[in-house]
């Protein structure tokens, strides 16, 4: 094989595996790939018509990012999510969402405003058009945007990593959602963020952070007592 001929493969394998990771990122986020579903990466690489290897790179990937597991005898499985877990879960984003927005209410520059804005709109325009999917890749870019501006890598990579197990919740409870709220109430979730990173006070971003946490708390258990709890006592 010439040198020309293995950079091209290379270059393949690359590109197949960022696919796979997109497409099956995309499926486990949306909930096609159920929670404990197991992924097999013979059948995998079957199914997307490539080799072994840029299926086991985008498996490597998602188990960074916690969407796969991979059990003590090397099945791979979409990582489970627990409901009682969902306290720890909080506990954890509300930390992590405050501390970063407030340190975005110090560091924020115009550049970093236009950016948060300008999320924002993206998120609102999918909110508007009903595109759910959309919808939760956009909110977190958002709140990515505000994580770029908190200037602290360490707290932009734990959150990234939360907001992502966020979007599977979300799914859940995607129709109970648009049932409860209209688009221009989901859509104003956001203000108060952006009003308080923008005037640089620490302690009110840090308030409406918690809020903002405390909003998604409330409406998922909201959801889960009147749709799939009725009967089981929910202590958070």
């Amino acid at each position: 094989m010439t040198k020309k001929h293995e950079k091209e493969e290379g270059t393949g394998r690359r590109h197949g595996g960022r696919y796979i990771y997109e497409e099956l990122r995309r499926q486990i986020l949306t909930l096609q790939l159920k929670h404990g579903e197991q992924l097999d990466e013979i059948s995998l690489a079957t199914t997307f018509g490539l080799s072994r290897s840029p299926v086991r790179d985008a498996m490597a990937r998602l188990v960074s990012e916690g969407l796969v597991t991979i059990l003590p005898n090397r099945t791979a499985i979409v990582t489970p999510f627990e409901i009682e877990e969902f306290p720890n879960y909080i506990t954890a984003l509300d930390l992590v969402q405050r501390a970063v927005t407030r340190l975005a209410a110090l560091h924020r520059n115009d550049e970093d405003m236009a950016n948060i804005e300008a999320a924002n709109d993206a998120y609102m325009e999918m909110v508007y058009k009903g595109d759910f999917s959309a919808m939760t890749e956009r909110n977190k870019e958002f709140h990515l945007a505000i994580a770029a501006a908190a200037r602290n890598g360490y707290l932009a990579k734990y959150y990234d990593k939360l907001l992502s197990e966020g979007q599977r919740i979300q799914h859940l409870q995607f129709d109970f959602m648009t049932r409860q709220d209209a688009p221009s109430k989901l859509g104003r979730d956001h203000d108060e963020l952006i009003a308080a990173i923008k005037s640089g006070d620490a302690d009110l971003a840090d308030a409406r952070a918690h809020e903002h946490t405390m909003l998604f708390q409330n409406r998922f258990l909201t959801f889960m007592q009147r749709n799939l709890l009725k009967d089981m006592a929910l202590n958070f």
